[in-house]
């Protein structure tokens, strides 16, 4: 549920072509050092596919993250 999540908010706008989406184009130029401005949907998609693994160990990450985060809110409240 976290994975879906991540990319309904990382995608705002642009969910039906997410490479066009800035945050994912930013994210992808970090990783990979192709700049944000030519990526195209050949270059997502094959990025996503080469580095799935990568990809999903970060999104299970992102979910440690929210879970303990909403763990510290709860325990302070």
């Amino acid at each position: 549920m976290g994975a879906i999540r991540f990319f309904w908010n990382a995608t705002r706008g642009d969910r039906l072509r997410p490479w066009r989406s800035p945050y994912l184009r930013w994210r992808l130029e970090t990783y990979s050092g192709q700049r944000a401005d030519t990526v195209r949907a050949r270059d997502f998609w094959n990025l996503f596919w080469k580095e799935k693994k990568q990809l999903l160990r970060f999104l299970r990450w992102t979910g440690e993250i929210k879970a303990y985060s909403e763990s510290a809110v709860d325990g302070k409240q």
